[in-house]
């Protein structure tokens, strides 16, 4: 088996950055109030749904992958949100 990669969701990326502080003397830093609390916004992609969606790695074919990048983009989605809707409404149909 190959070194992992760094970019997949398994490999060395995933977790890293909770060491990257391991050292750092964060005593110095004041609390925040809760004025300050209220007042942060969330960054990052928001969840969608009522569950947030779980993270995998899958192989396509580098045509199947064009094809759904293609029509992902006609629709004005994100081409991962368009392999979602797919299979959810192929769940749907067979259930």
């Amino acid at each position: 088996m190959g070194k992992p990669s760094g970019s997949s969701a398994r490999g060395g990326r995933a977790g890293r950055s909770a060491h990257a502080t391991k050292g750092i003397d964060f005593s110095d830093v004041p609390e925040l109030s809760d004025r300050q609390l209220k007042a942060m916004k969330r960054v990052g992609r928001p969840p969608l749904g009522t569950h947030p969606r779980k993270l995998i790695t899958i192989r396509l074919d580098r045509q199947v992958l064009a094809w759904i990048k293609a029509a992902a983009t006609k629709r004005g989605l994100p081409y991962q949100s368009l392999i979602n809707n797919i299979l959810a409404r192929e769940m749907r149909r067979v259930a």
